[in-house]
Order: C-alpha cells, then structure tokens, then sequence
C-alpha cells in the first residue's frame, strides 16, 4: 500500500503527486502551494484536521457543469494539506473536474449538533495513487473490508482516479454549545 495513505499519522502526498504539482489526465493544472487557509469560525487547524480525521461522513463535493453546479458524495480522507477522494474516470464529478477545477465542499453530519467544516479548492486527478487510496477509503468507511460494496469497489480500480483538493479555504462550525438539551434535574 501506499506509504501516503498507510498511516494516518504520515501527513505526505502519495509519492506518484509530483513537486511540482499533480496533474489531470489531460495536462498540467498551474498549482499554488499547497496550503490550508482558516477563513472563520471557532475552530483551530488541529481541531479542523481532529474533526476531518475522525468525521467518517461523506464529502460534499460541489462542482461546475456548463449551466448549474452539481453536488456530489465522495468518500475522503485528509492528509493535513488536503482532501482526497476517488471517482470513476469517466464519471460526471471527473469530467467537471477536468474541465472546471475549483470546487468546493462541506463535511458535516445530518444530525445534531450541527458542526462542520466547508470551503473551496483545486481538485486535479491522478490515476496513480488511486488504488491504494480506495483501499483506505475501503477500510475507512466499511465496517468489513470484505463486504460485497467493497468487492464491487475493488472490482472497478483500473477505471478509478483519485481527486487531490488542496490550496483549501475553509469554514468551521459548531453549534454544539446552544443546541444542548437544558438539564432537568
């Protein structure tokens, strides 16, 4: 596996993303350093990375097609400088993507109390580290990594690619304090 993606304390791109900056299949995508800029809210860098490492929620993954945006969930992870997910090569999210690279996201539970973080980045796609991510979004968001999804999954990875988010902005909240339940004692 991936040394990228084989512990969650290795904070490091996979080796097959270039310095220089990763690539969509179909050219170079011009790239400013990779970064994580707290734009509001309550939370601190460690306690945004605390919440994407142990969030295991899907991301909402907002992308532009030629008249509307589209949102669509993706499995992540997150390596400390940005987020990653895998998709189809040829599905829509890759192909609006290829096309249109700014995206932004949302990862924030449906229940109660209502906390998260949200923002916008670059994506670029990468065939190669596609493999070994699934196996980490496999372990990630399955209870048994032999689940018959998970065989399905493993099934489709020649086709996969894995979408980098990075040059992040991001939002945090939490409401957890005012939507606490008063005492009844």
């Amino acid at each position: 596996m991936n040394e990228a993606f084989s512990s969650r304390t290795a904070r490091s791109v996979p080796q097959s993303v270039s310095a220089a900056g990763p690539f969509c299949e179909d050219g170079l995508v011009p790239r400013s350093p990779v970064s994580v800029e707290i734009r509001s809210g309550p939370w601190d860098l460690a306690a945004i990375e605390s919440f994407l490492d142990s969030a295991v929620i899907p991301l909402r993954l907002a992308t532009q097609g030629s008249s509307w945006p589209l949102v669509q969930s993706l499995w992540f992870l997150f390596d400390g400088s940005a987020l990653w997910c895998c998709t189809q090569r040829d599905s829509v999210v890759a192909k609006r993507l290829r096309k249109t690279p700014q995206c932004a996201f949302e990862i924030a539970a449906d229940a109660p109390p209502y906390r998260g973080v949200r923002g916008r980045g670059i994506a670029a796609l990468d065939p190669e580290p596609a493999a070994d991510l699934l196996e980490r979004l496999i372990a990630r968001y399955l209870a048994g990594r032999d689940s018959s999804l998970a065989a399905w999954l493993r099934a489709r990875v020649a086709d996969e690619v894995a979408i980098r988010i990075d040059t992040l902005a991001v939002t945090s909240w939490d409401y957890s304090a005012r939507m606490k339940r008063p005492s009844t004692a």
